[in-house]
């Protein structure tokens, strides 16, 4: 958190923020979150006023859903939100009015290893090849469990770790016999995976397929 004023104020200047405000729950001191969202809005274009360069309106498309979520993935963005136009704002609740439709990305990895949690959560360790030397490429938690892991830990154990993983010093190393599929969002700048998710083995291809 920055405090200096100084440098606040020069922060601004070079970086200015802007402000797209998409709810509004108070209009003039009145509770309005159990209003339709669509008459919401209406309060929220009037307390916001004229638009400017730093304060818009988040915009919104009608019955357009698929078209949107289409130029969405071909502009390479996170996703789009879908809202009920008669959905009430509960707080501090989620609930199926507003949902999140993500453009994810897959991509299928061997599965080198398995590492025991806290709170009974599994990660898998994941590699690829890169020729026929082993890359480590990160690692999965949400979504692992079930049949799927029961097959994993039938694999034969290694012997030797697979590669050096640094602080994971208690992972189950096993042969590299099996690929999976994670999708997740995007693949940051250091080459890992934006939150990655579990999706399941496959049998259709074999791990030395798995290339860089």
């Amino acid at each position: 958190i920055m405090t200096n004023v100084f440098k606040i104020n020069l922060l601004s200047k070079q970086y200015p923020a802007s402000f797209i405000p998409f709810d509004i729950l108070y209009y003039k001191n009145n509770d309005i979150s159990l209003l339709p969202l669509m008459e919401r809005k209406e309060y929220l274009s009037k307390a916001v006023g004229e638009e400017t360069a730093r304060m818009a309106l988040s915009k919104y498309i009608e019955g357009q859903g698929m078209a949107f979520y289409t130029l969405a993935e071909q502009q390479e963005l996170e996703g789009i939100v879908a809202k009920r136009k008669d959905s009430v704002y509960i707080e501090g609740k989620r609930t199926k009015d507003w949902i999140k439709i993500k453009n994810l990305k897959d991509d299928d990895f061997v599965i080198c290893g398995y590492i025991y949690k806290e709170n009974h959560m599994i990660s898998i360790v994941l590699g690829k090849y890169d020729k026929d030397k082993l890359i480590y490429k990160g690692h999965v938690t949400l979504g692992v469990g079930g049949e799927n892991f029961r097959r994993i830990k039938e694999v034969p154990k290694s012997d030797v770790p697979l590669f050096p993983l640094g602080s994971y010093d208690k992972t189950v190393w096993i042969r590299p016999q099996l690929v999976c599929v994670v999708h997740f969002m995007e693949y940051t700048a250091s080459g890992s995976m934006r939150q990655p998710v579990f999706k399941g083995l496959r049998f259709d291809k074999e791990p030395e397929e798995c290339q860089i």
